[in-house]
């Protein structure tokens, strides 16, 4: 697959009711060249660390950056350097993987420019960490995990993941170039209990509306809508042809609201400020 210009990441979330702290260890090549990074996003800041490679495996996901591990078990942290220093280990349990791979038909499809992985919807975490010396103990918090991998993100989407009492939700929609042309591509998870709702383009899931912060799909009678009411965001690197050159800004925890219905009838209706959010859709 994109033999010059080539990228695979993934993103690790971690929180509770005070805190979230996301990990973005990555791979990328442009031209030959290749290197790897790990970046850090926390309530309020956001760290590249560089490296010059990284070692997975996916059956069972494990990622080996610098002195680091992350895996479906937990993380193994171990990064220093001039502007971070983390320490500590974090276990994962009860991982809530999805029915099916999120692309559903486009994952046979060659040659996509982004292709998305759902890990875990959501899972139990035990443990501390210290960055720079803070002490952060998530011995009551929830995980989240995904990747991407592909040449670039799409020059236009929005992301979303949040966890909530008995689930867990993720929506991405977005500009997706094929074959000389585009379409509005939707994937999306709602976890409430044992039971998944999937909407997605290829099960049917259309644009209702987006702007203003603001984005509605529709699909059949199930109609979902996530909105960012108040952000916090920090600037990321994207790739772009392989390359990190991108910036993006990711709202690890903000405050949006989210509402699941059926028929107009609210199957899953709430407020949350441990919200994610990638709004890059103008």
């Amino acid at each position: 697959m994109f033999k010059k210009s080539y990228f695979k990441g993934w993103y690790f979330k971690c929180s509770d009711n005070n805190k979230t702290v996301a990990f973005i260890p990555a791979y990328h090549q442009n031209d030959g060249n290749k290197t790897a990074s790990l970046q850090i996003i926390t309530d309020d800041a956001v760290f590249n660390v560089p490296f010059d490679s990284l070692e997975f495996s996916e059956n069972p996901l494990t990622i080996k950056i610098g002195n680091s591990i992350f895996s479906e078990e937990g993380l193994f942290l171990n990064i220093v350097d001039d502007k971070i220093a983390i320490k500590g280990k974090l276990k994962f349990h009860q991982l809530s993987p999805i029915k099916y791979d999120i692309m559903g038909p486009f994952s046979l499809v060659p040659f996509m420019q982004c292709r998305h992985s759902v890990y875990s919807m959501k899972h139990k975490i035990d443990g501390q960490i210290t960055i720079n010396d803070q002490c952060l103990d998530f011995r009551e918090g929830i995980g989240y995990i995904e990747g991407d991998c592909g040449r670039s993100f799409p020059n236009r989407y929005i992301w979303t993941q949040c966890c909530f009492e008995n689930g867990s939700l993720m929506l991405s929609v977005a500009d997706i170039p094929f074959l000389g042309f585009s379409f509005t591509g939707i994937i999306g998870v709602v976890l409430i209990g044992n039971k998944e709702y999937r909407i997605a383009t290829y099960l049917g899931a259309k644009l209702k509306k987006i702007g203003e912060n603001t984005v509605t799909v529709r699909q059949g009678n199930y109609q979902l809508t996530a909105k960012l009411i108040e952000k916090n965001g920090q600037p990321l690197y994207a790739p772009d042809n392989g390359v990190m050159n991108r910036t993006i800004h990711e709202s690890a925890s903000c405050k949006a609201y989210y509402c699941l219905s059926y028929k107009g009838k609210a199957i899953c209706e709430f407020t949350s400020d441990r919200a994610s959010f990638e709004f890059e859709y103008v």
